[in-house]
């Protein structure tokens, strides 16, 4: 197998965050499977060179991209970008990315604070505005990945296919008719908006790995890198290009959304 090889730019704490990635990929390998990975990118509304340089980095590291678009204010510039476009899904990121959280409480759109028909019309309009994008699969990626339990049974009733978070899922169907795939490996750190660092994003993606694998989370759920193009510091793009490169030449395999979210 390939080895993932860190250059002399790389932390002592990132080399062997490689290494150990590595060595997961290989035991996958040794079992006679496959590490699978999908990539979702969120907050998208409109072009501009961030996104350019995102589809960019998709075509060079040839692997698919579900990019989540927020409906409410979603430039119809961005749809047309996006249809000339291979490999790229198109998802529903909530429907206008606002907090409704009460004060001190942490940020979510889609909670209890408002009643749950008023955030069901929402999202059926945001259903309305993405439906006819190229790539539209139709997966709802709750801003914060946050969701109010009470509102998941909605969602096969508004046409939703798919809902996705963070962290291992529970289930393949939260609720009949709806398939959940989370993200687990987010290189940002949000508290300072700049790059966590190759150990904690490796270390991440190097331990769902490894919970898959021996069956203590869902061995079948995909694990999922998450990557925010509008607000990424030079790092976080040069990690993101690196783990794209590094997986695939492993042998591990990235998924399509239309792939991830049929059962």
């Amino acid at each position: 197998m390939a080895t993932l090889v860190a250059d002399n730019r790389t932390t002592e704490g990132g080399t062997a965050g490689w290494a150990a990635l590595t060595a997961e990929l290989d035991r996958w390998c040794a079992a006679g499977r496959v590490g699978t990975f999908w990539w979702r990118d969120d907050d998208a509304r409109s072009t501009g060179p961030a996104l350019d340089r995102l589809l960019a980095l998709r075509r060079a590291a040839g692997v698919p991209l579900a990019l989540a678009v927020v409906p409410w204010g979603a430039d119809r510039a961005l749809a047309r970008r996006l249809s000339g476009e291979l490999d790229i899904a198109v998802l529903q990121h909530g429907w206008a990315h606002t907090n409704i959280a009460h004060p001190g409480d942490r940020k979510i759109e889609l909670g209890t604070t408002r009643p749950a028909a008023h955030i069901a019309a929402e999202l059926a309009m945001g259903l309305d505005t993405l439906a006819n994008w190229s790539g539209f699969v139709p997966v709802l990626v709750p801003p914060w990945s946050r969701i109010a339990p009470i509102l998941v049974p909605l969602l096969p009733e508004l046409h939703f296919t798919g809902l996705s978070t963070a962290k291992p899922r529970a289930r393949l169907h939260p609720v009949r008719g709806l398939v959940q795939s989370n993200t687990h490996v987010d290189p940002i750190d949000w508290s300072t908006r700049a790059f966590a660092g190759e150990a904690r994003a490796l270390d991440a993606a190097t331990a769902h790995l490894a919970a898959r694998r021996l069956r203590t989370v869902d061995a079948d759920e995909p694990t999922g890198l998450l990557t925010h193009h509008l607000v990424q510091d030079e790092a976080t793009w040069s990690f993101v290009a690196r783990f794209l490169d590094a997986t695939a030449a492993q042998g591990a395999r990235w998924l399509s959304a239309a792939r991830v979210f049929t059962a």
